[in-house]
């Protein structure tokens, strides 16, 4: 069709491009409809893990998709974060039996175990009701959707946002923020928000900001507004959960059982190995450990046929 219209001589170009701008801005319009994005159905039945997908084009509306194999682990197989695991396993409890509980925010030192601890709760509970839905940052925005979908539903619903951050320009979070609190929508009884972030703060802060909370160079009047809105995001999860690096003896713990979990014993060589593959890595912590367990586990199998 476009090229039966290029082709027209009666229309000039000006026109055609404005012609077509029109039904792109149409186009956008529809998918964003209300009446557009209620068109999938989501059958709850098919699995207790999903993902939030935005799809791009007229026919295609946000909807969720199915995880049928989530990546589950439980909570034995957690190393070194019992006051965590404790905390949040009492959260999730409550929410399910109906009691009162909070969003959660897990911080810290990378591959310590935030997004397995979230994943832990799933493989406990999933049997007691309890669904996931994952929701990365850029379709935060979507939060009111999601919740108008499942507010219904007899299930509880973890809405799960992995490796939270905001950069400066990025309003995501914003809606993030009127669904923790503040907002006549709000979160429905049956939703959670558990989420997980390197950075303690989750909207970037800069020098800058301290600078402009006694004088702004931009005209702003109240410039600690500003900072003061940024640094809010972490303080609406009621349970915030900090993470630590691992010590070498906390290091070597979780490859112990990661180890054991292939079906190998923990010995000096091991040890040797695992520290010295921490080193190579530049840092301790249960991924880590779980990555070396891997590698020597496969590595000695394959020496072991081969000497079959």
């Amino acid at each position: 069709m476009r090229t039966n219209i290029m082709t027209n001589p009666l229309l000039p170009p000006e026109q055609i491009e404005r012609l077509f701008d029109s039904l792109d801005r149409i186009a956008s319009a529809l998918e964003a409809s209300p009446s557009a994005q209620h068109q999938q159905i989501t059958d709850f039945s098919q699995a207790f893990a999903y993902r939030w997908q935005r799809s791009h084009g007229i026919h295609h509306a946000p909807h969720l998709i199915p995880v049928t194999a989530p990546q589950l682990i439980a909570f034995d197989q957690l190393c070194n974060i019992e006051l965590q695991i404790e905390r949040l396993y009492q959260n999730t409890l409550q929410f399910l039996h109906g009691y009162p509980a909070n969003n959660a925010l897990m911080t810290g030192a990378r591959g310590t175990g935030k997004s397995s601890l979230v994943r832990a709760c799933l493989h406990e509970f999933h049997q007691q009701g309890l669904r996931l839905i994952e929701v990365e940052k850029q379709h935060l925005d979507d939060l009111p959707l999601i919740i108008e979908l499942i507010c219904q539903r007899p299930e509880r619903f973890i809405v799960f946002c992995d490796d939270l951050s905001f950069e400066d320009g990025e309003h995501h979070y914003k809606a993030l923020k009127t669904v923790l609190d503040g907002s006549v929508v709000g979160a429905a009884a049956n939703v959670l928000i558990y989420a997980t972030s390197n950075r303690r703060h989750l909207v970037t802060e800069k020098m800058v900001d301290n600078l402009e909370h006694r004088k702004d160079h931009q005209g702003e009047i109240h410039p600690s507004d500003s900072l003061e809105e940024k640094i809010s995001l972490s303080d609406r999860f009621g349970l915030r959960l900090h993470f630590y690096s691992f010590s070498q003896d906390e290091y070597l713990t979780a490859v112990s059982q990661w180890v054991k979990s292939f079906g190998f014993a923990m010995n000096d060589s091991v040890r040797d190995e695992a520290l010295h593959w921490a080193t190579e890595h530049g840092s301790r912590s249960g991924r880590i450990a779980s990555q070396f367990a891997r590698d020597y586990a496969g590595r000695t199998l394959l020496k072991n046929e081969k000497l079959l």
